[in-house]
């Protein structure tokens, strides 16, 4: 059953992870002319205000540096990542549903925990094979760049962000879909539900070590702090955890004790 569902996420698995990868490389090939003409570049960013730089993840101070400019490209490649972990977390319990099968998946001889996993199980190896195609992508982007030495360390704990947000948004989308059972689009629920996060994270960015970080996923992992620090923070690496574990239990929960429509 594993194997099946992950067979069936292959065509959107292969059209996600070549935009992510696009939006990555076109993003990233910006920077040699960026660096060449930084201080230009600077004045003009200058000219915004700081609330508004806050909110789009503007580092003047860095951005003129190789990594200060991918932390600053991974809030858009985040965003993507994020809608197709939210589709591949709605899709597992809501696609039978939608399609009119759930009567004859749950009448052959396995039990709802079983079937549960196997599909979960699928949709997180679709993540897992996602950030494996980006992380090689990104490296190879950054040495046909010649940027010169960078740490390569940070680089990967950089890039490692966009899997830890997506698996966040699996477990939202399986929450939402459980308590939606009924919905017969889940693009326009999934488009809706991240970019709420991605708009509270945008008014949230200012509040750097408070309790609103704690409303928007995006902000979890902080790429900003990442790369002062060379570490993850450990509050919100915790509740990032705590995301995840609550929804998938709560999905599992309802999922094994609810009537299941034809």
């Amino acid at each position: 059953m594993f194997l099946f569902e992950l067979k069936s996420y292959r065509k959107s698995l292969l059209i996600w992870s070549l935009s992510i990868i696009g939006i990555m490389v076109f993003l990233l090939s910006l920077f040699p002319s960026i660096s060449r003409e930084f201080d230009a570049f600077a004045r003009i960013l200058e000219g915004y205000p700081e609330p508004f730089r806050q909110a789009f993840g503007i580092q003047i101070e860095s951005m003129g540096t190789f990594l200060g400019f991918y932390t600053y490209i991974l809030m858009y490649i985040t965003l993507c990542g994020a809608i197709q972990a939210m589709l591949l977390g709605m899709s597992v319990v809501s696609r039978e549903t939608r399609e009119r099968t759930a009567d004859f998946l749950l009448t052959k001889p396995v039990t709802r925990t079983k079937v549960l996993t196997s599909k979960l199980l699928a949709a997180v190896a679709s993540i897992l094979l996602t950030n494996a195609l980006y992380l090689a992508g990104a490296w190879l982007m950054a040495e046909q760049l010649q940027t010169g030495a960078y740490d390569v360390k940070l680089y990967f704990m950089l890039s490692m962000t966009l899997l830890f947000v997506q698996l966040m948004f699996v477990g939202i989308g399986l929450l939402v879909s459980v308590l939606l059972p009924r919905i017969k689009a889940i693009l326009p629920v999934s488009l809706t539900t991240v970019l709420v996060f991605y708009i509270l994270g945008m008014l949230v960015a200012g509040d750097e070590g408070g309790m609103k970080r704690y409303l928007s996923p995006f902000k979890y992992f902080d790429t900003k702090k990442v790369l002062e620090t060379a570490s993850y923070e450990v509050p919100y690496m915790t509740a990032a955890a705590g995301i995840m574990v609550i929804c998938t239990a709560v999905c599992y929960y309802i999922y094994i004790r609810r009537d299941i429509s034809a």
